[in-house]
């Protein structure tokens, strides 16, 4: 998983899975959008507006539970 921010544009990237994909873009409000992959695999989700969205430019934390790593 990979996080970015753009801060021209003031929007916030999350890639689920790496890769090139080929995807369509399922839009949830103005300010998010998921972009679905083949199989309807989940590839990405997309924030415009993120300090907006977001809560007063605050980056909310991360919390991971239950989750199992491995290690190629």
């Amino acid at each position: 998983m990979k996080i970015s921010y753009d801060s021209e544009i003031d929007a916030l990237y999350i890639r689920l899975v790496e890769g090139k994909h080929q995807c369509r873009t399922l839009q949830l409000t103005d300010e998010i959008a998921l972009n679905i992959g083949e199989n309807e695999l989940l590839v990405g989700i997309e924030v415009l507006d993120a300090t907006q969205v977001l809560g007063s430019g605050n980056i909310p934390n991360v919390v991971l539970e239950n989750i199992a790593f491995t290690v190629a």
